[in-house]
C-alpha cells in the first residue's frame, strides 16, 4: 500500500507509476469504494492511500512521476518529480533503462475529472455513509480573486482573494480564545450566506468593472449538530483556476459538482446522497462549483480555506463558530493551564 499526500503549496499533481495499475482505497483517512486506474490527481492538503500489486520481473525499473495539473491559463513550474520503482533480482539486465511513464498534459481536464467523478463512499454495513439529508444552513460561497486600491503599488490595486466578496483579515486575538471567553471585537458572526450581489460568476469580467473586496474578521454561526450544505462557486473575476478547499474540524461529504454557474432549480437534483465521497478538502474546479454537506457537531471555531498558500494569504478563507451542545461531551474543553500567553 502506498499512502500519496501533496505536500505542495501551490499545485495540483498527477501521480502514477509506469507500467502499473493503483487501486484507490481511501482519501483523507476514508475508505472508498476501491477502483483501478493508472493515474491519482491528487490537490494540496489532499492524501490518497493506493494499492500496488508487485507483479513485475526481478531486476525491472519503472518511472515514479508527480507532474502538475494546470486548468488556468497562468505561468508555472512544469518540473516533472521522478523516482524509481526498482525490483530486486536479476532477471532483468541491470544494464536496461527504467520503463518511462505516459504523463497526462499539465491541462489534461478529462483525466482529472474521470478520476474525481470515480471516487465514491465505501458505505458498507460497517462504515455507512451518514450524508445528511435534510439541511438547516443552505449557504452559497462565491471563491475566488479581487483587485482592491493600492496607491503605493506599482499598478495601483493589489491582489486579494475572498469569499462571497469578504477577504478574511487575521485578528491580533486567537479565535477560539476570544470564543472560549466571550472577548469582544475581535470577530463579528455576520459572515453572508449568500453573496451580496449576485451576478454571472463564471463568464468573462470586463475589465472596467469594480473587483474590490471588503475586510473583515466575519465568522458564520452554527448551532450544534445543525447540518449545512455548502454550494462553492468559483468566479471569474481576475482569474478562474481549480481551488482546493479544506474544512478543518470536520470531514463533509462531496454530494455533486458542475461546470458554469449553479442551478438551484435542477443541479440539487442530481446530488448523490447514497455514497457521496467523504473527505476534508476538495477541489472547486475552474470555471464550476462543487456542493459539500457536513454535521456540525464538533464546537469549536474552524477555518475553511483554500488550500493553495498564495489564495489563503491573500484572505481566501472564512471559519465557522460552532455553539456548545448539551453536556460535557458536546462542549468546547477550556484551554490548557500552561498554554503560552501571546
Amino acid at each position: 500500500m502506498l499512502r500519496i499526500i501533496n505536500a505542495a503549496l501551490n499545485e495540483e499533481l498527477f501521480f502514477k507509476i509506469a507500467g502499473h495499475n493503483l487501486t484507490v482505497v481511501e482519501v483523507d483517512a476514508v475508505y472508498t469504494k476501491p477502483f483501478r486506474t493508472d493515474t491519482v490527481l491528487i490537490a494540496p492538503g489532499q492524501t490518497t492511500n493506493v494499492l500496488l500489486t508487485a507483479n513485475a520481473n526481478p531486476g525491472s525499473k519503472y518511472m515514479v512521476a508527480a507532474t502538475t495539473f494546470m486548468d488556468a491559463p497562468i505561468s508555472f513550474d512544469n518540473v516533472t518529480a521522478t523516482a524509481t520503482l526498482h525490483y530486486i533480482g536479476h532477471t532483468v539486465s541491470s544494464s536496461k533503462k527504467a520503463v518511462l511513464a505516459s504523463l497526462p498534459q499539465p491541462n489534461a481536464t478529462l483525466v482529472a475529472t474521470k478520476f474525481i467523478t470515480s471516487l465514491r463512499s465505501l458505505n458498507s454495513r460497517e462504515y455507512p455513509a451518514k450524508v445528511p439529508t435534510r439541511v438547516d444552513h443552505s449557504l452559497f460561497f462565491t471563491v475566488g480573486l479581487g483587485a482592491n486600491p493600492c496607491p503605493s503599488c506599482s499598478s495601483g490595486v493589489r491582489l486579494v482573494a475572498g469569499i462571497n466578496n469578504v477577504t478574511f483579515t487575521m485578528p491580533k486575538t486567537a479565535l477560539l480564545q476570544a470564543h472560549y471567553f466571550n472577548i469582544s471585537h475581535v470577530f463579528t458572526d455576520d459572515f453572508p450566506a449568500k453573496p451580496f450581489n449576485p451576478y454571472n460568476y463564471t463568464a468573462p469580467v470586463n475589465q472596467s468593472v469594480n473587483a474590490a473586496m471588503m475586510k473583515g474578521t466575519k465568522l458564520y454561526r452554527l448551532t450544534y449538530n445543525a447540518t449545512v450544505q455548502i454550494i462553492l462557486q468559483n468566479t471569474a473575476m481576475i482569474l478562474s483556476e481549480n481551488h482546493p478547499f479544506h474544512l478543518h474540524g470536520f470531514n463533509f461529504f462531496e454530494v455533486g459538482r458542475g461546470l458554469g454557474n449553479f442551478n438551484p432549480e435542477k443541479d440539487p437534483k442530481r446530488f448523490n446522497l447514497v455514497d457521496p465521497v467523504e473527505r476534508n478538502t476538495v477541489g472547486v474546479p475552474a470555471g464550476g462549483w462543487t456542493a459539500i454537506r457536513f454535521i456540525a457537531d464538533n464546537p469549536g471555531v474552524w477555518f475553511m480555506h483554500c488550500h493553495l498558500e498564495i489564495h489563503t494569504t491573500w484572505g481566501l478563507k472564512m471559519a465557522f463558530v460552532v455553539d456548545n451542545g448539551h453536556g460535557t461531551d458536546q462542549s468546547l474543553l477550556p484551554p490548557p493551564a500552561d498554554l503560552p500567553q501571546c
